[in-house]
């Protein structure tokens, strides 16, 4: 049986990667990382609240790298609400940091209770947009 992502003749070309392969984004393990990016901007949408951060050249392998964390606290709901919310947060992620999102940026999002599980997919997509606009634009 072939992935679905495969050519249905078998005929793939060399080099170039299927449909179902996305941008691979760093992701946030520490809690010292995840702290530092509390500490930076916010932003809140219906579906998420979105932290972000600057980070320093030495902070990382990849100075250039775009990183990203997910969280979902117990008011979510129990182990599967919250880890599916955690799934589509990640789904979002891939789908729109490696467009929207600037290399350098550390960001961290955070699910909500009721919205982040039932939100439909291209509203939460926007939601994120939205989100990174307000981030990335200066401040007085």
């Amino acid at each position: 049986m072939t992935p679905p992502e495969a050519p249905e003749d078998g005929t793939a070309t060399q080099g170039i990667k299927p449909p179902a392969v996305s941008v691979c984004l760093e992701v946030l393990k520490n809690r010292s990382e995840f702290l530092a990016a509390s500490r930076a901007r916010k932003q809140g949408t219906k579906a998420m609240m979105v932290q972000a951060r600057k980070r320093r050249s030495d902070e990382a392998a990849d100075p250039d790298a775009i990183r990203v964390g997910f969280t979902c606290s117990k008011k979510v709901g129990n182990a599967v609400a919250r880890n599916r919310a955690k799934r589509r947060l990640r789904e979002v992620a891939r789908a729109v940091l490696p467009a929207k999102g600037k290399p350098g940026w550390d960001y961290v999002l955070i699910g909500r209770a009721t919205e982040t599980s039932v939100r439909p997919f291209e509203v939460l997509k926007g939601d994120l947009m939205y989100a990174l606009k307000k981030l990335h634009t200066d401040r007085p």
